[in-house]
């Protein structure tokens, strides 16, 4: 019986995510989004037939494992352009750093002005980072490892529901700029959006999603102890 859930379990995640994206063609919106649609389909069916999330779980982790060999493989498209790669470095790295201490200092200092508590905010801090390294910099900011989780996830969905839309308003097109942004605010989950959308856009939402990993993890334990 656990064999059988577990391989529906597969099967209606990636039937969920093909449906999701032909909707997303036949009707572009925030809420069609592979990531927010698919999400919202695996869970209404698994509610339909009575299933937990403890039963679906195996087939996730079988799932996951592959996000090991995928995210590697985006080294491919970032390999063919690594002229354009070299050509905007300085501007990429500036733009990182920006868009890491941005969007981790607007969270704590928000979070502050609403009088919130010290655990709270260090889980807010870590948002924009993806779930395994969030947990670790929680752990030494004093943080709540289950909000920082929840604050990653809800980051990174809305990111892959708003940003897209959000940078095609500001007239941005370049694919490069794209995959930077989307990266950088949305993590793992801004990264599989921007992949969908363009080999080279996907490619360097990856390092930026990494590298914003990586400031953050020195910008929020060197200021959380200043923070009452």
């Amino acid at each position: 019986m656990s064999t059988f859930v577990t391989l529906f379990s597969i099967l209606l995640t990636i039937g969920a995510y093909m449906v999701s994206r032909i909707v997303a063609r036949k009707y572009p919106s925030p809420f069609t989004t592979p990531v927010f649609f698919s999400t919202a389909l695996i869970i209404i069916v698994l509610l339909i037939l009575g299933l937990s999330f403890e039963q679906y779980e195996p087939g996730k982790e079988i799932m996951t494992f592959f996000l090991g060999p995928a995210t590697v493989a985006l080294a491919v498209p970032l390999y063919k352009n690594r002229q354009l790669v070299v050509t905007y470095s300085v501007p990429a790295a500036a733009g990182i750093v920006i868009g890491a201490l941005a969007t981790t200092l607007s969270a704590v200092f928000i979070g502050l002005l609403f009088h919130l508590p010290h655990d709270v905010l260090a889980s807010l801090g870590v948002k924009s980072v993806t779930v395994p390294i969030a947990l670790e910099i929680t752990a030494l900011t004093g943080g709540n490892p289950t909000l920082s989780a929840a604050f990653v996830v809800l980051t990174g969905t809305l990111g892959t529901m708003i940003g897209p839309w959000l940078l095609k308003r500001s007239g941005i097109t370049s694919p490069f700029a794209y995959g930077l942004a989307m990266g950088v605010v949305s993590h793992g989950q801004g990264t599989a959006q921007a992949a969908t959308e363009n080999e080279l856009a996907g490619a360097v939402a990856g390092v930026a999603m990494g590298l914003t990993a990586i400031v953050t993890s020195i910008i929020l334990p060197t200021l959380m102890p200043y923070i009452t």
